[in-house]
């Protein structure tokens, strides 16, 4: 009986560990990642290697950002961002994904016009442009992100 207590301990605190590994990357914004892991800076630089014609901001991401996510999506786990020009962040905005090991980044640049009329949906005039060569999966997480904007329909 000890024992099996002691072991759940254990398994309790492991786990916590964890969690708080996930909720300290979590806190991370997009716009700091370069800095804070070489690991980050490296995937991201693999990713826009072979990009062309991107505004520096996506190049350096910089700009106004969120609070990351740590998600999960079939199985597999993902830190997750939004980053957007300050003066401009409905028109010009990006979503961004890296593997839970740092390994691998995506990311999803999305593209309003600027004179675009309240009456009309973003989602219909919207121009996208798939960074990273994301599956199925991994587009339909960045989806969801942007589908979360209340002004997005």
């Amino acid at each position: 009986m000890k024992y099996a207590i002691t072991l759940a301990a254990v398994l309790l605190l492991g786990s916590g560990e964890a969690a708080l590994a996930a909720d300290t990357d979590a806190q991370m914004r997009l716009n700091e990642l370069l800095s804070s892991h070489e690991e980050y800076r490296e995937s991201w630089q693999a990713l826009i290697e072979d990009e062309s014609r991107l505004p520096d901001w996506i190049l350096n991401l910089s700009g106004y950002a969120e609070p990351m996510q740590a998600l999960e999506d079939d199985g597999d786990n993902y830190l997750v961002g939004t980053l957007c020009l300050p003066e401009n962040c409905f028109n010009q905005r990006l979503y961004a994904a890296f593997t839970w090991d740092k390994a691998k980044a995506y990311a999803l640049y999305v593209q309003v016009p600027d004179a675009l009329p309240t009456d009309k949906a973003p989602s219909k005039h919207a121009t996208f442009r798939w960074l990273g060569e994301p599956d199925a999966a991994q587009k339909r997480l960045l989806e969801e992100q942007l589908k979360r904007d209340p002004n997005w329909y």
